[in-house]
């Protein structure tokens, strides 16, 4: 059987396509570690004890780093994975912890995080650390050591400026209250300059009110008989004035009681002379 030949000469098929949307802009993408200063830096293995499955598990692999802030001095630990420089590790570093060699290892540490922020969101972890050898891994605990006194000396120092402004507070507060305490004197003062002259009635000025007050009942009851004559003259006066108009509402009623009796008599005949005529006019 006859084999391929190769063409001699022929092109190699190298397809290229242009994209259709240029990226022209460059976005900065921060990790909030611009403010901060690196004190350690070592490669080394992260794991995190399960608490579920009661076993270790691998964090990942990469570069663990102690972060001082510039402005508030705080020092953090922080490890990223390798290539993905995914966060596995990102907490501070407080004096409650403490570093406890790994059993049967003299290149691993044991500790105890109760916020870890590698996740998002705070969590209590127990985490171990395994570094290339022994004097590597003590590097890491004198670091770890050390930030953990700075850490303590800046709280510290930051602390006291709270109870100096609270005993300035304190001092400037007994100062003005003597002031408010003075202040009410004055009326106690007014208070007792309106209590004395109720203190001093005499037993004569109480036995005066009463007769000034019966002198006054006498004048008011002369001056209420008096006019009750003219009263009387005025009703009697009234009820004579009314008596005629009375008589001559009478007579008024009289005379048209009168003129409707009439009328009424007249209509009769009327009506009895209408019914004679049709009886006439029918016969």
């Amino acid at each position: 059987m006859a084999e391929p030949t190769e063409q001699v000469g022929a092109e190699e098929h190298d397809p290229h396509f242009e994209p259709v949307i240029k990226l022209t802009e460059q976005v900065e993408a921060k990790t909030h570690e611009e403010d901060e200063e690196v004190l350690f830096k070592m490669r080394a293995k992260l794991f995190r004890f399960a608490k579920e499955s009661l076993e270790w598990k691998e964090r990942g692999t990469g570069d663990v780093r102690l972060l001082k802030h510039k402005e508030t001095q705080k020092i953090r630990l922080v490890m990223r994975r390798d290539k993905t420089l995914k966060v596995c590790a990102n907490h501070i570093v407080s004096s409650d912890m403490k570093l406890s060699p790994n059993v049967g290892s003299d290149r691993s540490w044991v500790w105890n995080v109760a916020a870890d922020y590698a996740e998002g969101e705070a969590a209590p972890e127990t985490l171990a650390i395994r570094f290339g050898n022994s004097e590597n891994a003590n590097l890491f605990k004198t670091a770890f050591e050390d930030a953990q006194t700075a850490n303590a000396g800046s709280s510290s120092a930051a602390a006291p400026s709270a109870p100096a402004e609270e005993t300035k507070e304190e001092e400037s507060a007994p100062a003005a209250a003597p002031a408010a305490d003075a202040a009410p004197a004055p009326a106690a003062a007014e208070e007792t300059k309106e209590v004395e002259p109720v203190n001093e009635t005499s037993a004569a000025a109480e036995k005066e009110e009463p007769k000034e007050e019966k002198a006054e009942d006498v004048t008011n009851a002369s001056s209420t008989h008096e006019p009750a004559a003219p009263a009387a003259a005025s009703a009697s006066a009234a009820a004579s004035d009314d008596k005629p108009a009375a008589a001559e509402e009478s007579k008024d009623v009289d005379q048209l009681a009168a003129d409707l009796k009439a009328q009424a008599i007249t209509e009769k005949s009327e009506a009895a002379a209408g019914e004679e005529k049709k009886e006439e006019t029918t016969a």
